[in-house]
């Protein structure tokens, strides 16, 4: 098994901590991991993408040629890398703000409503955590609960506040996943 994963939007809408989020659960159930972070010098509203591979063997190279997934947080993402996925692969894009439609017809394409989803539940923030719910339950590389275990581990105990907002989203966005 290999999963290569691209994670991609505008900096501030937590794309790199899907991105660590998904590589620390892989490294919790034991897999061979690797993480390669790209992001612009303005960070916030700057494009951020990073690429994660999941393996049970050990992986050549951090850069992923002809990745499984695409999950962009913006339409530019989508434009940017959607090229890149290989053929029966998959996209999810956050629907909130991603009117455009994938040109790619060889792809599942998933749309999830996080942005709106994080509103619902009262905070912008947790979009991230509403798609990686998508992206969990449709990629099954972990389980929702090895997920939600490395995501409290990385956000730490200044922020265990948050752990029970980040589990409604998760839940939000496990829930809501339509391929289309």
């Amino acid at each position: 098994m290999l999963v290569k994963t691209i994670f991609s939007g505008f900096g501030g809408q937590g794309v790199l901590m899907m991105g660590i989020s998904f590589a620390h659960s892989g490294m919790s159930k034991g897999y061979h991991v690797t993480f390669l972070p790209a992001y612009g010098a303005e960070m916030r509203g700057g494009t951020a993408n990073c690429t994660v591979a999941i393996a049970d063997e050990e992986i050549a190279s951090p850069v992923a040629s002809e990745p499984n997934n695409l999950v962009v947080m913006n339409a530019p993402s989508l434009f940017t890398f959607q090229n890149k996925i290989t053929t029966g692969g998959s996209i999810f894009l956050n629907s909130s703000i991603v009117n455009e439609e994938p040109h790619r017809h060889d792809v599942k394409v998933f749309r999830v409503p996080c942005s709106d989803l994080a509103q619902n539940l009262g905070n912008i923030r947790v979009a991230n955590t509403i798609m990686m719910g998508a992206f969990i339950r449709v990629s099954a590389v972990v389980t929702p609960e090895i997920y939600l275990k490395s995501l409290e581990t990385i956000m730490g105990s200044r922020k265990k506040a948050l752990a029970e907002l980040n589990r409604k989203a998760f839940m939000a966005g496990f829930e809501c996943v339509n391929e289309t």
